[in-house]
């Protein structure tokens, strides 16, 4: 008999960390064939077992609820149930709370306030915020405080590095809205959104906040989407060409640690309120 290539076939098919292993190594091969699906022999040939192997593995894993076969098109994918569980996974403490130390951290290196701003909708939502000594104003204003995706550096580097198609219904929605801040219009916009992916942060005093001056950098999630942003609240004097490479690394650093734990099951990427009153509710009164 030939000698087969198939790393799955010196190992017997029964119960243990081979066959977890090899469970696993097929919901990770369907994870990145969502949302159409795979078929056996695609499947078979990312994760290197036999046809056989393979097929066994994903009526297993139907019979558990996690995996589904589309009956017109034979192709196995996720299913609801699974994504359902993944629900209760992650980063338990919420956005606000992984995001915290990283707020504290730039408020002292920088002697600035910082914001935290996630997307809502077609808004971008204040989360959170860390308030440095120079008395500022913001779009935002206050944690709590609501502004369309757009207006402001924090919710500018949200909107331009979200999907395309996502990012343009946001721009036909806001466009009108934008319109009662004076300088902002559709042609203003797309041309910030480009100058924000090109430079990868938004930075420029816009004139709307006389006085003010901001700089703000995206986190973006294990799947390449914005899902929140870093933000500096400060004086125009303070942001000048001199000192904005400076905090924009500082920025990006705190982002690039963020980005890969955030839940992208959290509450707050979806109800941010909801998790903002959660959060304000539970913690100690000093």
């Amino acid at each position: 008999m030939e000698p087969s290539n198939d790393r799955d076939a010196a190992q017997p098919d029964m119960p243990g960390a081979g066959m977890l292993q090899r469970a696993f190594a097929v919901i990770r091969a369907l994870g990145e064939s969502q949302p159409e699906g795979g078929r056996v022999t695609r499947i078979a040939k990312a994760v290197g077992l036999t046809q056989a192997t393979v097929h066994r593995i994903l009526h297993a894993l139907i019979a558990e609820g996690v995996v589904e076969q589309d009956q017109n098109t034979k192709l196995y994918r996720l299913s609801v149930d699974f994504f359902a569980l993944a629900a209760q996974a992650g980063n338990p403490s919420g956005m606000r709370a992984l995001c915290r130390p990283a707020l504290l951290r730039l408020c002292a290196s920088l002697g600035d306030t910082i914001f935290l701003l996630v997307k809502s909708s077609f808004d971008a939502v204040c989360l959170d915020m860390c308030e440095g000594p120079f008395p500022i104003r913001s779009f935002t204003g206050d944690i709590g405080g609501r502004i369309a995706l757009g207006v402001g550096q924090g919710s500018l580097a949200i909107l331009a590095f979200l999907p395309e198609a996502e990012r343009e219904e946001i721009i036909r929605f806001n466009v009108p809205r934008l319109r009662s801040y004076g300088v902002l219009d559709e042609v203003y916009l797309r041309t910030e959104i480009e100058r924000v992916r090109r430079l990868g942060y938004a930075g420029r005093n816009s004139g709307v906040l006389e006085g003010m001056a901001g700089v703000a950098v995206p986190i973006i999630d294990r799947t390449g989407c914005a899902v929140a942003a870093l933000s500096v609240g400060t004086l125009s004097a303070r942001l000048g060409e001199d000192r904005l490479p400076m905090v924009v690394e500082l920025l990006r650093r705190q982002a690039d640690l963020i980005g890969p734990q955030v839940n992208p099951f959290d509450v707050a990427m979806r109800r941010p309120m909801h998790g903002l009153t959660r959060a304000m509710t539970t913690e100690p009164i000093a």
